[in-house]
């Protein structure tokens, strides 16, 4: 049977080339490792530092979770290094890091002012950010998942910039890189060669392969950076189902540790839930991740401030080991 509603015909739709898109964040905003960064101290940084080290000995997980504004933040390099030393061995993103990642490997800028391009309506709709379509129908076809996809895809490019890719490092490095795409989330999900079903299947491909990871939660790390829907949600229904089989094999998974690195203000204790008539409540990687998760043994922390200083003051705890 049919559907009864009309749908948008997306042949009207006219594509220009991205050469013509005004991008906010050029190659210089992006650090190097050697770069001074905004100064970022807190005493709890040290104790994480210390618990992805004892993770890493023991083989357990370190999975770091992000939205769109930890590559924009200019740390690509850093995240990248934190992987190479082992320090990360999972990064999982929403489809707004993948192209990001993307754009930034190819043309060496990323980032378009919604204010001005919304106004036009060209707002997303650059021609060759719509490649990722192309990608994903590909990694849909061969059964494979959208990170290792675009990761393998980057990496095997002429893309100038390829160096400063997230993904196309964790392909290299074989850590998986998994993306939690939304349908109609991304800009590319605007373009006429866009396929829902293909992303709906590629994505959820990356979501088993994030849950596989998180069966290695126990005396591991998940750190999570400014990503209030994907990062909260998406490990909470992967630490369900870990829990549901560990319940059927005699095993628990409640002693591990995770860490918010956000700009919202918390008030009071962040280890306790607010009170429903709190606007504060609604936030979910604070009720998600820093508390009910962890309520049977596992610990959190928090840690208020930009990305572009908390990530490399993470780095820089690390290091010191």
């Amino acid at each position: 049977m049919s559907s009864k509603f009309e749908i948008f015909d997306r042949s009207r739709l006219r594509i220009k080339p991205i050469a013509e898109r005004q991008s906010d964040l050029q190659l210089g905003w992006w650090l190097n490792l050697e770069d001074p960064t905004p100064p970022f101290e807190h005493p709890d940084l040290r104790a994480v530092a210390l618990r992805l080290q004892s993770a890493q000995r023991a083989g357990a997980c370190r999975i770091l979770m992000a939205g769109g504004h930890l590559p924009r933040a200019g740390v690509s390099r850093h995240v990248i290094d934190l992987m190479r030393n082992g320090w990360i061995d999972h990064i999982a993103v929403n489809g707004a890091v993948a192209i990001h990642d993307y754009e930034l490997a190819r043309i060496g800028a990323t980032t378009e002012s919604v204010a001005r391009y919304i106004r036009t309506g060209e707002f997303g709709l650059w021609r060759e950010t719509g490649e990722l379509n192309e990608w994903i129908a590909e990694a849909a076809s061969e059964s494979a998942g959208c990170g290792e996809t675009i990761g393998r895809r980057i990496l095997e490019s002429g893309y100038p910039h390829r160096d400063l890719s997230i993904l196309a490092a964790a392909y290299q490095l074989s850590i998986p890189a998994t993306v939690h795409a939304g349908i109609g989330y991304d800009i590319v999900h605007e373009h006429p060669n866009c396929d829902g079903a293909a992303w709906g299947q590629a994505s959820y491909r990356d979501f088993l392969i994030f849950t596989r990871s998180m069966e290695r939660l126990e005396g591991g790390v998940v750190l999570s950076f400014g990503s209030a829907i994907m990062g909260p949600e998406v490990y909470l229904k992967a630490l369900a189902m870990v829990r549901n089989v560990a319940g059927q094999e005699n095993r628990t998974i409640t002693k591990f540790t995770t860490a918010v690195f956000d700009l919202c203000p918390i008030r009071g204790d962040y280890r306790r839930e607010l009170e429903k008539s709190d606007p504060g409540y609604y936030f979910r990687p604070h009720k998600t991740i820093l508390v009910r998760t962890v309520a049977d043994g596992g610990h959190s922390y928090y840690f208020q401030g930009e990305h572009r200083a908390t990530l490399p003051a993470l780095r820089r705890a690390v290091l010191a080991l």
